[in-house]
């Protein structure tokens, strides 16, 4: 995958303040889009969004120095976008940066025919030692989303994610919006071609189970992509509040959401090319999009080596001096 430079906070003399000196667990900050285009920063109710240079393909943040940003780039023009959110917890730094490596070492969707940006996803840091450790987190990798709730895996963090994209990006929407979880490895290339030729309107695509005799009631957890349309849906239903249907197993949760008010026509499920590792890590597939269930260091070391993200490193080159 070839990665892009978030060129930091630029416009940090707007951004910055927000970020040292107003505590995370007040704000929903959307901290350094680089698919924007230019540097902003803007209040809207959830919180503050500071925007960074253009983004070339995927966005994913190689840690540039900020003070070196230069003007954004002429936008591409893409077939279509997505927002790929990995929720996450503050206390998982090691995953984190396990995953910023899998996306950045990923090939590039076809030239012109996607621009995929990466965020990971927490609900509100309160802790004031994690708040300053995200804070720094933010400001060197510029992939960071902090929202208005409280840290939690089924209690609405899902909710929360579904409901702040469509408002935080009104001036910028994407085509779809994906949930995924930092234990996924998800190969957004593949991810791509699938999404290429499908609706842009009405979607609901991921790993589809099946309950009696309806075929896909919902998508499983490790990932599934909606429609803008059907984001910007959760985001106004106030009845999904009123009913508190918030509280549970999220994807099954936001199956109900979307049967109930008859979204999510257009469903598309993935399987077998979306799946759980097994206990012996002997079932990946050549053809994967996404595999779940990397729970530990040797579970991804695995899929590094499977997917040849390692192929051709010596071990004189981890040695190597300048």
């Amino acid at each position: 995958m070839k990665t892009t430079s978030s060129h930091g906070l630029h416009g940090t003399s707007l951004c910055t303040p927000y970020l040292l000196l107003v505590p995370l667990g007040l704000l929903a900050v959307l901290l350094v889009l680089p698919s924007l285009g230019s540097s902003n920063a803007r209040s809207d109710g959830l919180g503050v969004l500071c925007g960074g240079a253009g983004a070339d393909g995927y966005s994913v943040s190689s840690g540039a120095d900020e003070s070196k940003a230069s003007a954004p780039p002429p936008r591409r023009a893409e077939e279509f976008s997505l927002l790929v959110g990995v929720l996450t917890m503050p206390n998982r730094r090691e995953r984190r940066d396990i995953v910023r490596m899998a996306y950045a070492l990923q090939p590039p969707a076809p030239p012109g025919v996607a621009r995929v940006d990466v965020r990971f996803v927490f609900c509100s840091v309160t802790d004031p030692v994690e708040a300053a450790l995200v804070a720094v987190e933010a400001r060197r990798h510029g992939d960071i989303l902090v929202l208005n709730c409280t840290e939690n895996m089924n209690d609405g963090k899902t909710h929360a994610y579904l409901s702040s994209v469509p408002r935080l990006f009104a001036s910028a929407p994407y085509d779809y919006v994906m949930k995924t979880d930092d234990d996924t490895y998800l190969r957004v290339a593949a991810l791509a071609e699938e999404l290429r030729g499908k609706p842009r309107d009405d979607v609901y695509l991921g790993h589809g189970f099946a309950v009696g005799d309806d075929p896909m009631p919902f998508m499983h957890g490790m990932g599934y992509v909606v429609s803008w349309d059907v984001a910007r849906w959760v985001s106004t239903n106030e009845e999904i509040l009123r009913h508190n249907d918030t509280h549970g197993p999220e994807d099954l949760l936001v199956g109900k959401w979307l049967n109930i008010g008859g979204k999510g026509r257009n469903r598309y499920s993935l399987k077998p090319r979306m799946y759980d590792l097994n206990w012996f890590m002997d079932n990946f597939r050549p053809d994967t999009i996404a595999v779940h269930m990397l729970k530990d260091n040797r579970r991804w070391a695995a899929a590094f080596r499977y997917f040849n993200v390692t192929a051709g490193i010596k071990p004189s080159d981890l040695y190597r001096l300048p």
